[in-house]
């Protein structure tokens, strides 16, 4: 269940990113009070994170003010939620596309040079798991969870590459393709994750830069989430 604070926090975020609350703008704390039907203490805590995402600055006397785009934590992955949603979610998801492109393919590779080196059999012992996981999700049309291994999946690989940086964008990732779940899985695209997944156990760094660089690529190809 949703929290009050959690409510709150995603309204002003969603409001903020939509326009209604648009770059400049101020508004009182009584004002976020009034259009969001929380207590004040409530609406100061989201203001608080907001602030810190660099979507709004609370200033003396003044209140509150709207922050402009360009200094919002976009890597946040509340803030790739949030725009995911707005109404430039198709530009938003050719950032995050491209993103992905840069990083993943390489992180994969990393993951696959590091398994030449024997390091991380546990991690890959999950990452074989998790294929097994996503696959069997598949076959039987369950949504979420193929979602779930999928998320996973793409996580793993980042954190088997052993690059902090890397590491730190499985949240980001992991937003982008949650909210890629309503798709019904791509028989393909399963054997291409599997394909992925063999590539980095087995030490095949190119193979695995390439596959990944494909799962990626074909992400500008298939249709938004299909709920029904």
């Amino acid at each position: 269940m949703t929290s009050a604070f959690d409510r709150v926090l995603d309204g002003i975020g969603a409001a903020v990113v939509g326009g209604t609350f648009a770059p400049g703008s101020r508004r009182s704390t009584d004002d976020l009070v009034a259009w969001s039907g929380a207590s004040r203490s409530i609406v100061r805590e989201a203001v608080r994170v907001l602030a810190a995402l660099g979507m709004l600055r609370a200033r003396p006397r003044v209140g509150v003010v709207v922050a402009h785009p360009t200094d919002w934590d976009v890597l946040d992955p509340r803030v790739v939620r949030w725009r995911l949603q707005g109404p430039d979610a198709a530009q938003v998801a050719v950032e995050l596309r491209e993103l992905r492109a840069a990083v993943e393919p390489a992180a994969a590779a990393a993951a696959a040079r590091r398994a030449l080196r024997d390091e991380c059999a546990a991690g890959r012992e999950a990452l074989l798991a998790t294929a097994d996981e996503l696959a069997s999700a598949a076959a039987d049309d369950r949504r979420l969870d193929f979602t779930i291994a999928d998320v996973r999946l793409h996580s793993l690989v980042l954190e088997l590459s052993g690059n902090a940086l890397y590491r730190r964008l499985h949240h980001v990732v992991g937003e982008t393709l949650r909210e890629r779940g309503g798709i019904r899985p791509d028989r393909h695209d399963v054997g291409l994750h599997s394909t992925l997944v063999q590539a980095v156990v087995e030490g095949r760094p190119d193979e695995a830069a390439a596959v990944m660089r494909e799962i990626v690529r074909r992400t500008e190809h298939r249709p938004g989430p299909d709920l029904g």
